[in-house]
C-alpha cells in the first residue's frame, strides 16, 4: 500500500470520512478499567498511545472497549512499532478531561478507536516503515530545552512538583519491584540511575508497565534519553530530588540531536575510563545495620541476579594485601569529585571527564589498597580498602605507616593473611572486573573463632 494513501496528522479534521493514518508509536500507557455508567456492574477498558508521522506532528490515540478487545489490542504493538489506524474518530481535544493525562501534542485533535468502527494493525509497507522509523529518535520538545542533572540538583526543592525535560544517559537499571496496594491492586516499580557530565547518579522512577518494558530494553552506559515532561519531586527519604515517568511523559531513546551526541560521547569515554565505577560514599548504611552473612560464592551469585549494590558480612581471609609495596602504591591522592588519581601540586584535576576540571583542585590523600577476599568457596578480587576504614583495620595512621620499616610492613601484612577476618562489604556489579563484581570494604577485624563456627554452621544449614 502506498504511503500517500494515508492522511497526514497535520491535515486531520473531524469532517474527514473514514480516515486512515500511519505513524510510529512514540509512547503508550497501561490498560485501565473503569465502571461502565451505561451498564451497571460491568467495566469499560481503555489505553492510550501517541503516534508520529513527521518531525513536527504527533497525536494521541485512545482506545475504548471490553477487556478482551483492549488487552488484545494493547498487546499487539509496542513503542517503536509502526501502525496503521483505519477509520478512527477525529475529535477535538478536551484539556479538562482525558487529555489532561496524555502527552502534550501540537495537534488540535485526538483520535478515538473502537472495536465496532476502527482497526489498528502493524504497518507492513516497507516504504512507509523506512519513512517513519527515523522519527522515533526525534524528541517531541526542542532538543535544547532541557535541564541537565546538575541544574536539577542545583535548583533543589525549587523544582519540587515541576514538569521538565531532561537529557541524561542511563547508568544502571534496577530490579523490578512488585507490590499489592491496600485495596488489593497490583503494582510495580522500577528505578533507573541516570548520569551526565555534571552528576554521576540521579534516580528516575517508573511505575507503568509500558514505561518499565521500554526501560528494560536499554543498555546501561550506552543509552542516552531525552525525557519530555518528567515530574520532579523532592524525596525526603533520600533528602534529594528524583524524576518520575508519568502519563504525560515521552521518552526518546538515543535522540538524533547534537546535544545527545555529545552526551553519548561523554558516556562512552566515562564508561571506558572506569570513572562511572568509582565508589560512592561507602557509608551508605551504618555498618551496625548490616547483618546478612555470605560466603564468597554467595556474594558472586547474588551480584549476578541483583543489579543493585548490596551489603553483607563475609568471614574470609585477606589473600592479597600489598602493604610491602612502595608507599606510592599504598597511599594515594585522589580528586574529591571524580576519584581520579592526581598529584597534590596540580592546580586542577587533570582528568578531562572530571565534572570539576575547570575548578580549583579538591583532593584527599589516604590509604588506597586493592585486596582479595578468599574463603573455602572462592575469591573476590580487587576489593577497595581505603581510608578511613584502612586506618581502623591496620591500626595505624598514614604517618605511622610511612615510618615503618619494610620488615614491619611485611609483618603487618602477614598478620591478616594468616587469620580469618570478619569483613563488612558493599558489593556492586561492574563490567570492568573479570568476575563482574566489585567490592568495597566497609569494616574489617580479626574474627572471633566461636563466632565464625556459629555462622559457618548456619550457612551450611542454608545450603
Amino acid at each position: 500500500m502506498a504511503a500517500q494513501t494515508y492522511i497526514a496528522i497535520s491535515e486531520l479534521h473531524p469532517n474527514f470520512s473514514h480516515p486512515k493514518v500511519a505513524g510510529i508509536v512514540i509512547g503508550k500507557s497501561d490498560v485501565k478499567g473503569f465502571p461502565d455508567r451505561k451498564n451497571i456492574g460491568a467495566d469499560r477498558f481503555t489505553f492510550s498511545f501517541t503516534i508520529k508521522d513527521s518531525p513536527d506532528f504527533f497525536i494521541n490515540v485512545t482506545a475504548w472497549g471490553h477487556d478482551g478487545y483492549i488487552i488484545g489490542l494493547s498487546n499487539s504493538f509496542n513503542t517503536g512499532d509502526c501502525v496503521i489506524i483505519d477509520n478512527p474518530l477525529v475529535t477535538n481535544k478536551d484539556p479538562e478531561k482525558g487529555d489532561r493525562f496524555c502527552p502534550t501534542t501540537p495537534s488540535l485533535y485526538r483520535l478515538l478507536v473502537s472495536e465496532a468502527h476502527s482497526q489498528v494493525c502493524l504497518c507492513a509497507d516497507m516504504d512507509t516503515i523506512d519513512r517513519l522509523l527515523p522519527l522515533i529518535h526525534l524528541p517531541v520538545k526542542d532538543s535544547r530545552d532541557f535541564y541537565s542533572l546538575g541544574d536539577i540538583v542545583a535548583n533543589g526543592q525549587q523544582l519540587d512538583g515541576s514538569v521538565i525535560n531532561i537529557l541524561a544517559a542511563v547508568k544502571s537499571i534496577g530490579e523490578l519491584k512488585q507490590f499489592t496496594t491496600s485495596d488489593r491492586r497490583k503494582g510495580q516499580r522500577l528505578e533507573v540511575k541516570l548520569f551526565d557530565d555534571s552528576v554521576s547518579s540521579f534516580p528516575l522512577v517508573c511505575w507503568d508497565r509500558e514505561a518499565i518494558q521500554l526501560v528494560q530494553t536499554m543498555i546501561p552506559k550506552e543509552t542516552v534519553l531525552f525525557i519530555a515532561d518528567a515530574k520532579i519531586s523532592f524525596d525526603s527519604f533520600r533528602n534529594g530530588m528524583t524524576a518520575t515517568v508519568n502519563s504525560k511523559t515521552i521518552i526518546t531513546v538515543n535522540p538524533d540531536t547534537r546535544e545527545a551526541s555529545l552526551l553519548f560521547s561523554y558516556a562512552k569515554e566515562a564508561s571506558e575510563s572506569g570513572v562511572l565505577d568509582q565508589d560512592e560514599k561507602p557509608e551508605d548504611i551504618p555498618v551496625e545495620s548490616i547483618t546478612d552473612v555470605y560466603t564468597v560464592s554467595q556474594l558472586k551469585q547474588k551480584a549476578r541476579v541483583d543489579p543493585e549494590a548490596f551489603f553483607g558480612i563475609t568471614y574470609s581471609f585477606i589473600s592479597r594485601l600489598d602493604l610491602d609495596s612502595s608507599v606510592s602504591k599504598v597511599i594515594r591522592t585522589r580528586c574529591s569529585r571524580c576519584k581520579f588519581q592526581v598529584t597534590e601540586d596540580l592546580q586542577s584535576c587533570s582528568y578531562q571527564l572530571c565534572p570539576g576540571r575547570d575548578q580549583a583542585l579538591s583532593a584527599s590523600t589516604g590509604f588506597d589498597l586493592l585486596v582479595d577476599l578468599t574463603d573455602h568457596t572462592g575469591t573476590v578480587q580487587a576489593c577497595a580498602l581505603r581510608s578511613p576504614v584502612a586506618e581502623k583495620t591496620l591500626g595505624c595512621t598514614m604517618e605511622e605507616f610511612t615510618s615503618l620499616t619494610d620488615d614491619e610492613r611485611t609483618a603487618m601484612k602477614w598478620k591478616f593473611l594468616l587469620e580469618r577476618c570478619k569483613i563488612y562489604v558493599k558489593i556492586l556489579p561492574s563490567s570492568k572486573t573479570r568476575t563482574g563484581i566489585r567490592g568495597v570494604v566497609l569494616a574489617c577485624s580479626l574474627a572471633d573463632p566461636g563466632e565464625v563456627k556459629q555462622h559457618m554452621s548456619a550457612l551450611l544449614r542454608r545450603l
